[in-house]
């Protein structure tokens, strides 16, 4: 049975220098800060797609012109008027 497969992969000079001084720092090697990198980018793939707030809109003329003014008290007054509280 085999356990490791050896392959060649291109990646810029520059991201190979910073992911061996990351290595290096870490006291790991490359290949095993590269293994890490690649099974945590799998898992978040298989998590799914991140929640998306979707984009929701009203029609209407915007904000009741009594209540772009004033505390919260006179908000909640224009709100409740003539129902009753």
């Amino acid at each position: 049975m085999v356990t490791h497969m050896k392959t060649t992969i291109e990646i810029s000079d520059a991201l190979l220098a910073e992911v061996r001084r990351v290595a290096e720092r870490e006291g790991t090697t490359l290949r095993a800060l590269v293994e890490r990198a690649l099974r945590e980018s799998l898992r978040a793939r298989r998590r799914g797609p991140s929640f998306r707030l979707r984009v929701v809109t009203f029609r209407g003329d915007g904000l009741h012109p009594q209540a772009g003014e004033g505390a919260w008290e006179r908000l909640r007054d224009v709100i409740y008027e003539g129902r009753g509280a």
